[in-house]
């Protein structure tokens, strides 16, 4: 039973969800069903719920895809099966026999698969398979629906004496025709068919001449329809023997029907598993729709949504290819109590809506269009105050009616409670409504109560700074343009934007500038301090993006230069490098003229080659000292890139053994294919595909082309499945 007001239901449209599963549903009684749907109240019953969804929405990606649970409602034979001596007709046993075979087809898959399925097998288990139950109805009637002949043996008799006298009336008749015919008694056409009898088109002159019964006339008067008068004889035959067959056929639909009469409660059983399942397969459906996954449960009283849609927005604005802006909100301990503020139009309304029908979806099995690392809690009660609730069959105003609502609320309120309201206190004075919506406020606040309240009073601003485990927040609120962004912001009150909003459409600066004077000064600071610090907030918003995007851009010229800072340097080097050698080059070439000049001018051979040699020697000197310390140089570099390629070798073989985890994580949580011959495998950690050629037990033989292999086939993955 669920402690959920009808109201709350009302006010958060969850009717509207219901409708949007009813055209998820397959069968007439998961549709009757659903529409009946609420939260529950008994927390392990929701997890159940949310897991069988889960479990659901995952067959949808996997290779065990869960059977088709299709089946017509046998709500008008399970009463004829209370009533004794009723007898059911073909149309019903048969609508029988498919619900026993769904139901064994759906028993039989999910014990094959319970580990991929684990409660939607345990709810398999709950209903007991009676295999009599189709197996009685396969011997008496056939795939096409008649009662075989079979059936009884003497059905069978009664059939095999009614063929034997339908011959004889086709003997008896083309005797009569041939006859006839010949004696030229007959019209061209011959013969007809009147009330399913073969008849004699004869000539209306010549109808006397014919022995028979007369069964009719052309419309024009001139062919007289008679049947033979031994046909005639054979035809009062086939009548007693088809009424002896039809009261056979009623005597064994009797007969039947008290052999599936034990087992109506069972039957039922079956009817409710597979419009269970079919509500399930509606709301994994729907899940799949609105992006709907399941969040974490805390057994703590913490609820954080990220990224979170209202689905029935999202999926209109998908339909209009619109952009749905998405909320992140949380509650806890530390943080129970949130009051939204800022202007009209601003998504107030809708971020309170999405908060409570996430809330009632998650309570009624549901998935929930959130973000995967959302956390989300269970609530006994949800009471929301949303609209404008006037009364008029009972006479009531819409304060009336509000103050009637709020004190439903103090009698329920509790730690238990998560509360919504919309414009809180609106509907009287001000500063008495005001006042009355703020020790409201401290009473939930005291009964350790969560909620999410809208509001455009300061009081209500003021003391959700002042309460150390409530909180502001407001719709931020494009200042220039006045325009919503539709994204709230904690930590802060908003501003209504009032006087701002006025000038934009159109009134006189003349008449805002009167209405500021006629309120209290402090008001007007207080909101306009209120509207500063928000254009001062959505300033800093975009001054901090563009400093991200020029930090971004610095970094980006500061990589081209550091990158052009050491090509230059490599280029100087190679300059500098050249340059010496040069250099080197012009000493030598000095020298070597020096002696040659000497040389030319005393031509002694003697000095000049104790010069040069004296000049190579020294020039093999310092060669010596440069290649050893090149060596030296050479040997320190390829100990410090070894040393840094081990390094990096070590930190990919790191990787590489978190990655190859991950990867057997994610094989582990996969589901695991079920192998045919001819399917495309190859093992986890190859790349060669091959062609299993056949399966024996866990072992496969797997065909590469030039070898074939025999593999555990734990060890395969499927690549492509055989078509």
């Amino acid at each position: 039973m669920s402690n959920i007001h009808a109201k709350t239901l009302q006010d958060l449209e969850f009717h509207t969800v219901l409708d949007q599963l009813v055209l998820r549903c397959h069968t007439a009684m998961g549709k009757e069903q659903v529409v009946s749907l609420a939260p529950l109240s008994d927390q392990q019953a929701i997890l159940t719920a949310l897991g069988e969804t889960s479990e659901y929405l995952s067959s949808y990606t996997n290779e065990n895809r869960i059977p088709n649970h299709g089946f017509d409602v046998i709500h008008h034979e399970l009463k004829l099966l209370h009533i004794e001596n009723t007898t059911l007709e073909i149309s019903g046993f048969r609508k029988i026999g498919g619900l026993s075979n769904t139901v064994g087809i759906h028993k039989k898959f999910f014990k094959k698969f319970k580990t991929y399925y684990p409660l939607l097998f345990e709810k398999s288990e709950d209903v007991d398979l009676q295999l009599d139950i189709p197996i009685y109805i396969n011997n008496i009637i056939d795939k096409f629906g008649e009662i075989k002949d079979k059936a009884s043996g003497q059905l069978w008799g009664i059939r095999q004496d009614i063929n034997s006298v339908k011959a004889k009336i086709n003997q008896s008749f083309a005797a009569a025709l041939q006859r006839y015919q010949s004696a030229d008694l007959l019209d061209e056409i011959r013969e007809s068919v009147v009330d399913n009898r073969r008849v004699l088109a004869v000539k209306a002159m010549y109808r006397k001449k014919v022995k028979g019964a007369m069964m009719g006339t052309s419309k024009t008067g001139s062919i007289a329809y008679i049947e033979p008068e031994t046909t005639l004889r054979y035809n009062r035959e086939l009548n007693n023997l088809e009424f002896e067959e039809k009261e056979e056929i009623q005597r064994i639909l009797h007969e039947l029907t008290d052999q599936i009469r034990p087992h109506r409660l069972l039957l039922q059983n079956y009817q409710d598993f597979l419009a269970h399942i079919d509500i399930t397969s509606a709301k994994a459906k729907y899940a799949e729709d609105i992006n709907g996954i399941l969040p974490k449960i805390s057994t703590e009283r913490k609820l954080h949504l990220r990224d979170a849609y209202h689905p029935l927005l999202y999926l209109n604005n998908k339909r209009n290819n619109e952009k749905t802006f998405p909320q992140t909100i949380s509650l806890h301990e530390e943080n129970r109590i949130i009051v939204i503020s800022g202007p009209n139009a601003g998504g107030k309304s809708i971020t309170l809506k999405t908060i409570g029908l996430l809330q009632l979806m998650l309570q009624s099995g549901l998935l929930i269009p959130v973000h995967e690392r959302s956390t989300a809690c269970l609530f006994d009660k949800i009471l929301t105050d949303i609209g404008d609730n006037q009364s008029i069959e009972n006479h009531l105003s819409t304060y009336s009616y509000r103050l009637k609502n709020m004190n439903y609320f103090l009698r329920k309120c509790n730690s238990q409670t998560l509360f919504l309201i919309d414009e809180f206190g609106t509907g009287s004075d001000p500063e008495l409504g005001g006042a009355l919506a703020e020790t409201f406020l401290e009473v939930f606040y005291e009964r350790g109560a969560y909620g999410v309240i809208t509001t455009h009073y300061a009081n209500l601003k003021l003391l959700a700074n002042e309460l150390p485990h409530a909180t502001n927040a407001n719709m931020l609120f494009d200042s220039k343009t006045l325009e919503p962004t539709f994204q709230l912001i904690l930590g802060e009150a908003g501003s209504s934007f009032t006087f701002e909003v006025a000038q934009k459409n159109g009134i006189p600066y003349s008449l805002i500038n009167k209405s500021k004077k006629k309120i209290e000064r402090g008001k007007v600071r207080f909101d306009a301090t209120i509207a500063k610090l928000q254009k001062e907030r959505s300033n800093m918003a975009k001054t901090g993006n563009k400093l991200k995007e020029e930090e971004s851009k610095v970094r980006e010229e500061a990589k081209k230069l550091e990158l052009l800072n050491g090509k230059i340097k490599s280029k100087l080097e190679s300059y500098q490098e050249l340059f010496d050698s040069n250099q080197r080059m012009i000493y030598l070439g000095n020298k070597v003229n020096d002696v040659a000049q000497k040389y030319f001018l005393d031509r002694k051979k003697r000095p000049l080659i104790s010069e040069l040699l004296r000049i190579v020697e020294t020039e093999n000197s310092k060669r010596k000292k440069k290649s050893s310390g090149e060596v030296k140089k050479a040997k320190e570099q390829k100990v410090k890139v070894e040393q840094e390629v081990q390094q990096k070798v070590s930190i990919i073989r790191e990787k590489k053994k978190v990655e190859k985890k991950k990867k057997a994580a994610i094989q582990k949580n996969k589901p695991r294919p079920v192998f045919k011959i001819g399917d495309r495998v190859r093992l986890f950690d190859g790349k060669s595909v091959g062609t299993i050629d056949s399966l024996e037990k866990n072992k496969a033989i797997v065909n590469y082309g030039l070898f074939t292999t025999n593999v555990n086939v734990d060890k395969l993955e499927l690549v492509e499945a055989k078509k």
